[in-house]
């Protein structure tokens, strides 16, 4: 096991993986930027490095700065969290060159499945359903247009190296192909460094269903249920919940059995989700493989009761998980907002000003997972969230009801936050229903009142 672990991350994430550390006795280092030095996780943590200014670039991208942050404190491992470096090869690749454990995948397992186009033959190959497309990356809007006439209007242009919406064109008709190509290969290109393009069939009305899995050194895989996360604003997730109101005993098997095969034919060792698109009936696809923890990762372990962050940890330092988390049977139902720092009244503007109250709900069932405080100021130079609000409940209904009474009780007094809109959510009727898809806030009319 590690005697100490430098958290490459800022945030809830990192605070998170501190305490996960901490339970193992694991001593613990953050970095941080100098926008962050009043962040929770500063104050946590065994030590705290400063490792450059507020810009990403300068600070939590730079891997000369963490190896450094690392050498300096005698860290054994570095976890990079989600976001950042959490999927760069290159930054895998150089942990293990200067003697530290990257608790995440080897760089060619980061490379196959980041490489959207390559980790879709590699799903196909493994016997996991892919959406109709093309093989490999198209070479011109030409190509694109013969592939898109051959498996039929709708097609979905994206960025091979691309992630959270960027270098995604719906394309309905072939007169809009060449512009599509274009402008997805060139915002790839400005986002990534890579503008190469793939198209595929675009599935109407699905719902996004993620399947989590643990695998260890010893070829051992396991499912743990999955995710619905079909509430997104511009592929970005807002509300997250398991088990999905769309899957049955019957399918979550099928699903997880398929994100099992694609996960032992890249070999993965650690915490991982497959991604899948569910289509009305029934079908589902592989949409892509993350490498690392999810922000969402606190529903599936309420249900299953199982400590993802530290078996990430332990499965990275050789351990074999027990025959138990082969059994784990989804246990009731959990719901997670994400809290953000945006005014949803002026189209989710991000509102970083200072948090002058803050005071977060409690009581059975309620979980929070945040790094704010009152008097926090917040940095406008990352991601806006402010926390995640996690509830866990017998069934989906009483979930809804345990979250609308924690987002009452939630006070953050100063930003505008994405509280309000959480609540209209909670109390739509197509969402309580269960049936919904991606498409449910384009109809979703918001009344914070």
């Amino acid at each position: 096991m590690y005697k100490k672990i430098l958290i490459a991350n800022r945030g809830e994430i990192a605070l998170r993986i501190i305490r996960a550390c901490h339970e193992l006795g694991i001593k613990s280092v953050a970095v941080y930027s100098t926008a962050d030095k009043s962040s929770l996780h500063t104050k946590f943590a065994d030590e705290a490095v400063c490792i450059g200014p507020p810009q990403s670039s300068e600070s939590y991208l730079s891997i000369p700065s963490i190896i450094s942050a690392g050498e300096i404190t005698n860290s054994d491992a570095i976890h990079p969290g989600y976001g950042f470096l959490s999927e760069n090869a290159d930054f895998s690749q150089i942990c293990s060159e200067n003697n530290f454990a990257f608790i995440g995948p080897k760089p060619d397992i980061i490379n196959a499945m980041g490489d959207k186009s390559e980790a879709k033959k590699t799903m196909k190959s493994a016997g996991v359903p892919v959406i109709p497309g093309n093989e490999g990356i198209l070479s011109n809007p030409s190509e694109a247009r013969r592939i898109a006439n051959d498996i039929g209007y709708p097609v979905m242009l994206k960025a091979s190296a691309g992630g959270g919406g960027r270098g995604m064109r719906l394309v309905h008709k072939e007169s809009e192909i060449e512009n599509a190509f274009t402008t997805a290969s060139s915002e790839a290109r400005s986002a990534f460094n890579n503008g190469d393009m793939y198209i595929e069939k675009f599935v109407e009305n699905p719902r996004h269903i993620e399947i989590q899995i643990l695998a260890d050194a010893f070829g051992n895989v396991a499912s743990l249920g999955e995710r619905e996360c079909s509430i997104q604003r511009r592929y970005q997730k807002l509300v997250e919940e398991s088990p999905s109101p769309a899957v049955n005993e019957d399918l979550r098997k099928k699903m997880g059995e398929a994100a099992i095969a694609g996960a032992k034919a890249v070999g993965y060792i650690g915490v991982g989700t497959v991604e899948f698109l569910l289509d009305k009936n029934k079908d589902f696809y592989f949409m892509e493989m993350n490498t690392r923890i999810q922000v969402e990762h606190p529903i599936t372990e309420m249900v299953t009761g199982a400590d993802l962050i530290k078996w990430q940890i332990r499965t990275h330092s050789g351990d074999r998980f027990p025959d138990y988390l082969y059994k784990m049977k989804l246990r009731g139902h959990s719901i997670e907002c994400r809290i953000n720092a945006e005014d949803p009244d002026k189209n989710f503007t991000p509102s970083a000003i200072p948090i002058s109250s803050f005071h977060m709900p409690g009581g059975k069932g309620v979980r929070v997972d945040s790094h704010v405080y009152a008097g926090y100021e917040i940095p406008p130079y990352y991601d806006s969230l402010l926390g995640k609000l996690i509830v866990h409940s017998p069934d989906r209904k009483s979930a809804i009801n345990r979250m609308e009474r924690a987002l009452e009780e939630t006070i953050i007094e100063g930003p505008k936050t994405t509280i309000p809109f959480h609540q209209a959510i909670m109390k739509d009727e197509k969402f309580q229903s269960g049936n919904f898809d991606t498409n449910f806030l384009k109809t979703f009319k918001y009344n914070k009142d």
